[in-house]
């Protein structure tokens, strides 16, 4: 009978093994548990394992468009924007990729006949730049917003983003995309290689190759837009005067201020008086302008004449009961949409993204932690067919 305690034992040991194992096993799947990223975090290296990067050459310019009052510009200028690109290395590689297509398309125009059999392909080129910022060794998202941020946080240096700070690094990779497309575009009219361009060498080839509309609702390519912009009044222009002539609507020469603030009279100046009453004003003007880049604007207001009244006597400076041109030069930017109102946007749809303390502002961890939020752009399923991956259009 003595076995019988050992046999005993052996059962117990045999029981604390088999615990033993489950607590092991629950240990370890709690720490896959632990370790799993939900689809939008983004692991040690800032890029989800469900994401891949995706780059996306912008149009040299804005697609054609047809005239018709300020609401169907404002709907153009939506289709027709691409929000820039919050790293410049993305923007670089983006242009890189542009201008290889811009040059494919205008081949003929640059240099005469078709494009040689040795230009490589683009959509090869494009792999290549793709494989490029996906590759974690070569491209880090997380070390590229860590030296990005102190770029950023700039006014003051703080230690947090805020929105106008965004929207200011918004802005410059915006005009940095509009200055290099201009500049681009500006090869076609300069065929000497001056680097300015008068009206009759512009309007030529600008007829031939892409007709009379733009982005703007109305015909600009007249003689006295292109003398608008044309600040030092010589009779051409140059990069700088090119630019502002293609983007009028960012421009910041007071003659084309006055024009386009004129073309606005004109449309909707039934009389012919070179002034907006109260009618005119409130039947084509104002429901564009009220609350359109308002955060706090009560959008019930929109159409309400007591509303219209007011807005209407504050713009009315010298109180002759009239709108002139110089009068409006104050609301010109919910007219004519400019990458300032865009790139305020493209810092709101991010700080609403990435802001998890929801203090309005963003710490470098934060921006660390969902990179999706500033790379929005170029972040797509690698599917490319989930509606969850998409971002707001304006945003890619």
């Amino acid at each position: 009978m003595a076995p019988a305690p050992a046999a005993a034992s052996a059962g117990r040991k045999s029981h604390v093994t088999v615990l033993l194992l489950y607590v092991v096993c629950g240990l370890i799947l709690l720490l896959l548990l632990a370790s799993y990223s939900p689809r939008l975090q983004p692991h040690a290296h800032g890029r989800s394992l469900h994401r891949r990067l995706k780059l996306h050459p912008k149009s040299s310019l804005p697609s054609d468009a047809s005239s018709g009052g300020n609401g169907g510009q404002q709907k153009t200028q939506h289709q027709n924007h691409h929000a820039a690109s919050f790293d410049p290395t993305i923007a670089e590689l983006e242009r890189r990729l542009d201008d290889k297509e811009w040059e494919r398309e205008h081949y003929s125009l640059l240099h005469g006949g078709e494009p040689d059999d040795h230009m490589k392909e683009w959509e090869e080129f494009l792999k290549e730049e793709e494989d490029f910022i996906n590759d974690d060794d070569r491209f880090n998202i997380a070390d590229r917003i860590r030296a990005l941020f102190p770029k950023i946080d700039v006014a003051p240096q703080d230690g947090f983003v805020s929105l106008d700070e965004l929207t200011a690094w918004n802005l410059q990779q915006a005009r940095a995309d509009q200055h290099h497309r201009s500049a681009r575009e500006m090869e076609l009219y300069n065929k000497n290689g001056d680097e300015i361009v008068s009206f009759e060498a512009f309007n030529a080839l600008r007829q031939e190759s892409h007709g009379e509309g733009n982005m703007l609702g109305f015909e600009w390519w007249e003689e006295d837009h292109f003398n608008a912009s044309d600040a030092n009044a010589d009779g051409f222009l140059d990069k700088t005067e090119f630019n502002d002539f293609l983007n009028p609507s960012d421009s910041d020469n007071p003659k084309i201020i006055n024009l386009l603030c004129k073309q606005e009279i004109r449309q909707r100046d039934k009389d012919g008086d070179g002034k907006l009453n109260f009618e005119e004003y409130f039947t084509g003007l104002h429901d564009h302008i009220h609350g359109y880049d308002d955060e706090n604007a009560d959008i019930s207001q929109i159409g309400n004449i007591t509303v219209a009244k007011d807005r209407f006597f504050k713009l009315d400076k010298d109180n002759d009961g009239f709108i002139s041109e110089h009068e409006l030069e104050p609301v010109l930017d919910k007219l004519y949409l400019s990458e300032r109102y865009y790139s305020r946007q493209q810092a709101i749809h991010a700080i609403s993204e990435a802001d998890k303390d929801h203090d309005g502002r963003l710490t470098l961890e934060e921006m660390v932690e969902n990179p999706y939020a500033f790379y929005g752009s170029v972040y797509l399923s690698s599917s490319d067919n989930d509606d969850e991956d998409y971002f707001h259009d304006e945003f890619r």
